[in-house]
């Protein structure tokens, strides 16, 4: 699978020939121009990842080139390359929507880390369209995430979903059975029927007959009038036990019976009740230590893991927390009405970094309070634009520091060396070097050692 797919730029042919082949080769694909108005003809007629151009060419320079696909195509990234260490020329290409800037003569590997982060980052956003376009639609979006995980986890439930078969979902606490549960009852033949949720937790014992199995008149003080049970209102369709470890021993033996006879027999009467459901059962592990314990009947642990869908936790797929993230803040604000906030990559970095032992109910909820405004954390260091964060040249200027700190020490320390590395005469590192502060930074880093 292609990395992504790059529109790159410039008027150098042997530098444009050199970029393509070293791109190629990791998995990139490449289309080059060495004129800008062909590559702008050809962004419009396509949808590359990223464009990358030189800014300094004859005619149509890389600035007018960006403000052109900015202007059209707002959704694909630009990357500048610049071989004059023009840091004032980076500030505005950014201003003007660039998505990032590299100087010239450039890391190699540092060109595909900054690829890699615009391709991502891209493909979120067309997957973050995509999910609000089924919500508008009002299709179900069950499953979201583009992890390894979730595409095994998207593959079992589609085949699972083609079999008429009872099911046990597993996961944590906050993983989404639930929405497992509804993606195999919307992608099976029953999905015209009902699909009935029963929190096993929830329901007292002492009314979970007359709601699950229904009752007759008279059955009891109050039952007025033959009631039907949940199981019989799910006719042709799916029942959902949730937290099935919960339920009382009692009542195991009775949910047993219906999952091996199909029949319930309502509270009051004598005679059985066909049923046709499928049954979709949730706990929140495999259930062999609360059969250790005596508290869940081994013959039924059996009969509900003939088949059994596990769901990994969010720390296990973890490339799926920016996408999930994103999709939650975007669905809050427009439910809220409010202006969609831009999530920056520090807060995407932290959020990655994080244990979420609530998992996507967790971050779900961190989403809504970021769209909404109320997450200080989320405020502080999370949102493009707060007025919390450094200026763009600031950023600017963070970012070449961490460059030249980073081609330093990979120098062994020589100044000389790192200058040779970044392209720049080694008179203009030492001046950048004492504008940053990077040399006091350095001699505390030795006081330290």
């Amino acid at each position: 699978m292609s990395r992504g797919h790059i529109l790159l730029v410039d008027d150098d042919r042997d530098l444009l020939k050199a970029a393509t082949d070293w791109l190629e080769i990791n998995d990139f694909s490449v289309r080059a121009f060495h004129r800008p108005e062909e590559a702008y003809r050809q962004v419009m007629r396509e949808e590359p990842d990223v464009v990358v151009s030189d800014i300094r060419m004859p005619g149509i320079d890389g600035m007018t080139l960006l403000t052109s696909i900015v202007r059209q195509r707002s959704d694909v990234p630009v990357i500048l390359m610049t071989g004059h260490g023009d840091v004032t020329l980076a500030v505005k290409s950014m201003k003007e929507g660039a998505e990032d800037f590299i100087e010239k003569p450039y890391d190699a590997d540092h060109l595909l880390s900054i690829l890699d982060k615009a391709v991502e980052k891209r493909r979120m956003k067309k997957e973050i369209a995509r999910l609000q376009g089924l919500v508008q639609a009002g299709e179900g979006v069950e499953i979201v995430g583009d992890s390894p995980a979730i595409h095994d986890l998207r593959n079992r439930v589609q085949m699972l979903a083609e079999v008429d078969i009872d099911v046990l979902i597993i996961g944590e606490t906050g993983t989404g059975k639930e929405l497992v549960a509804q993606a195999l009852h919307r992608q099976s033949r029953r999905a015209a029927g009902p699909f009935v949720a029963i929190n096993c937790a929830a329901l007292p014992e002492s009314i979970f007959e007359s709601e699950v199995f229904g009752h007759a008149k008279g059955a009891f003080t109050g039952a007025l009038s033959d009631r039907q049970g949940k199981f019989e209102h799910a006719a042709g369709g799916t029942v959902f036990l949730d937290e099935i470890e919960s339920m009382p021993l009692g009542l195991q033996a009775k949910i047993l019976r219906v999952l091996q006879e199909r029949m319930i027999e309502r509270l009051g009467e004598n005679h059985v009740r066909p049923i046709d459901v499928r049954i979709v059962a949730a706990a929140k592990s495999d259930l062999s230590a609360e059969i250790a314990a005596g508290r869940f009947r081994e013959d039924l642990f059996y009969r509900l893991a003939t088949v059994d869908v596990r769901i990994p936790p969010l720390r296990q797929r973890r490339q799926d927390i920016g996408l999930l993230f994103g999709h939650f803040a975007s669905l809050a604000a427009r439910r809220h009405g409010r202006a969609e906030r831009s999530v920056s990559a520090n807060l995407l970095a932290r959020l990655g970094q994080e244990e979420w032992r609530g998992n996507v109910r967790e971050l779900k909820a961190r989403a809504e309070r970021f769209a909404l405004g109320l997450d200080a954390a989320g405020s502080a260091d999370g949102a493009l634009g707060s007025a919390d964060l450094p200026t763009l040249p600031e950023q600017v200027a963070a970012f070449e520091a961490d460059v030249i700190r980073r081609t330093i020490e990979e120098s062994d320390g020589s100044t000389a060396r790192a200058a040779t590395r970044l392209g720049i005469p080694h008179r203009t590192l030492n001046e950048k070097i004492a504008r940053l502060g990077l040399r006091a930074r350095r001699a505390e880093d030795e006081a330290a050692k």
